[in-house]
């Protein structure tokens, strides 16, 4: 109780009961505004994208913006932390992997370095930032310059202190049973009858073992992530938090045509996790989808009256939350969120909309950008051969592209001496397209954009069963739906309308059926070797031979040739009646 109030009674008994003392109403407490900004997958883009994204405002126009970059992204920051008494930024993960060559080249330690500019609080591990393994993740919060991988680290920072901010993994859990970053913080706000505290519990998804090499998690459990955030709320509660924040990196799937601050169809894998929150939860900032929403969850279930916002992909929006709290009876009265589009005017031949606010660049961080930028020019800049022409878009991981089958080619042609008689690429792992200059020629940050996670390629013997059962597993019911691309000679064809474990219809090397009880040589990167998305059985294979970095048997298979020809697409084969 507050000594004020207790001085009138101290009074009353000193003159006794016949005494009346008046009592002064108290004034109320006026409420507090707590600015949030939402960020999610930013993925090391420091550099405005390339190109325009798409954006379908409230009337249903879609519109191409030139957005993105880290200085723009720092200088919205700046302006939408402000107009409230108190701010957070918060990122709801993938900050770090399946970067551009200027951050990856360098480990990601730029990406670091420019959130810490920007002033984030706080980041929910998502499943990339484990992409070199949870120690290197170690080293991205704590600082050094320990060697975790081929790259060498600190090369342009000798004295990289890591992360600012902290990392969350509430169901991440160590071989000791600990979390490998705290599950939750409480950011306290404001003094005496004002003072407000804010919990905010981070967590990844927990299908993130399936989606990173098994490696780099080894000895690592990844909980259910609606069980890890109810275990935290009583005990954030009980520390006197007025709101509680979750970042998960899980997210929605909002229907084609939904405005980039609108809802639509509640969908997509999060929700299940949704539907089992506990009810104080008041926000949840998402990601992993790269898609961009701001749902009312009451709409689904009025005891669950939380937001629920994403901001897309690559730094290019960000989520502008402002909480309203009551300090008095410890709550959130109001949420309100929208998605702001990080216009920049750094592209040429678009000509900035104004439907939009365009940034300025943050001077400071422009200069931290440009500074690995000059650095990563030489290795990025650096001709490694000529294609035929561009190779698009990667494109949904079940369809075939002459990207990947040219990916599988080069994998196929480095790995020969190993005995290699079919490569296996998986199409999730191609980031990008490659698009040659006029004369064909492709540099070493085209190949690297399409393939950014430096894997070693791998040589397995596995029996013709064997074959056919990994074939299998791109249409079963553990994780996603994709094909692999595919070596020159070796084909398949599917059918979806078939049950599970009998989808491949036929498996052809050089013409020939793969024969179940024969050995075939086969090549596949080092995430799939291990069992990544779920392909378990590739780990099942013997006689394991690692060659070269898969970028280095690209750049030597592009230089084999004056000028690489596109393979032709038809390897892979959907016979599903539509």
């Amino acid at each position: 109780m507050n000594l004020r109030n207790l001085l009138p009674l101290a009074a009353a008994a000193a003159l006794g009961a016949c005494v009346s003392v008046p009592q002064v109403p108290r004034a109320p407490v006026a409420p507090v505004t707590v600015k949030i900004v939402g960020l999610n997958d930013f993925h090391g883009n420091l550099e405005p994208l390339s190109r325009p994204i798409g954006v379908t405002d409230e009337a249903g126009k879609q519109h191409e913006v030139a957005a993105g970059g880290a200085a723009y992204l720092a200088s919205a920051i700046a302006q939408y932390r402000r107009g409230g008494d108190h701010s957070l930024v918060i990122a709801a993960g993938d900050l770090i992997g399946g970067s551009p060559l200027v951050s990856s080249l360098f480990l990601d330690e730029p990406a670091i370095g420019a959130m810490n500019r920007m002033g984030l609080d706080f980041n929910a591990v998502g499943n990339h930032e484990f992409d070199r393994g949870w120690r290197e993740l170690r080293r991205m919060q704590d600082g050094g310059c320990e060697k975790h991988g081929l790259r060498d680290p600190c090369a342009v920072e000798p004295d990289f202190g890591g992360a600012d901010f902290s990392f969350l993994a509430a169901n991440v859990l160590t071989e000791g049973g600990e979390t490998l970053f705290p599950g939750y913080a409480i950011r306290r706000f404001g003094t005496g009858a004002r003072e407000v505290a804010v919990g905010v519990i981070g967590l990844t998804l927990k299908e993130t073992p399936t989606l990173v090499t098994p490696g780099g998690v080894a000895g690592l459990t990844f909980g259910d992530e609606a069980e890890a955030i109810n275990a935290l709320v009583p005990e954030i509660e009980r520390q006197g938090a007025d709101a509680i924040v979750v970042a998960i990196h899980q997210g929605l799937q909002p229907e084609p045509g939904t405005p980039f601050s609108g809802c639509g169809a509640i969908a997509g894998p999060l929700r299940a996790i949704l539907e089992r929150l506990d009810p104080r939860v008041d926000l949840v900032i998402s990601g992993h989808t790269h898609r961009t929403y701001v749902c009312d969850f009451a709409t689904v279930d009025p005891a669950r009256a939380f937001t629920v916002s994403s901001a897309g992909y690559g730094g290019t929006l960000l989520t502008d939350i402002t909480l309203t709290i009551d300090p008095a009876a410890g709550g959130v009265t109001e949420t309100t969120a929208r998605n702001v589009v990080v216009q920049n005017a750094a592209l040429d031949g678009v000509a900035p909309d104004p439907s939009f606010e365009v940034f300025q660049p943050d001077p400071e961080l422009a200069a931290y950008v440009t500074r690995y930028a000059q650095a990563a020019q030489q290795a990025e800049m650096r001709p490694v051969g000529r294609i035929s022409g561009p190779a698009p878009d990667p494109g949904p991981a079940t369809e075939e592209t002459a990207l990947g089958n040219l990916i599988a080619d080069a994998q196929l042609f480095a790995t020969r001496d190993a005995g290699a008689q079919i490569a296996l690429m998986n199409n999730s792992g191609v980031r990008a397209p490659i698009v040659p200059a006029e004369d064909g020629t492709v540099t070493f940050g085209d190949i690297y954009a399409a393939q950014p996670f430096g894997n070693a390629l791998v040589t397995k013997t596995y029996t013709g069963a064997q074959l056919l059962a990994l074939l299998e597993q791109q249409f079963d019911e553990d994780g996603f739906v994709q094909t692999f691309s595919v070596s020159e000679g070796f084909a398949f064809s599917y059918d979806l309308g078939r049950p599970t474990g009998s989808r491949v219809v036929s498996a052809t090397l050089e013409g020939e059926p793969i024969d179940p009880a024969a050995s075939y040589r086969v090549t596949m990167n080092s995430f799939l070797a291990a069992g990544g998305d779920t392909f378990t059985v590739f780990a099942e294979g013997t006689d394991a031979v690692t060659g070269p970095n898969d970028l280095d048997a690209m750049e030597e298979y592009l230089g084999a040739a004056e000028m690489r020809q596109l393979p032709p697409t038809g390897r892979v084969t959907d016979v599903t009646q539509r």
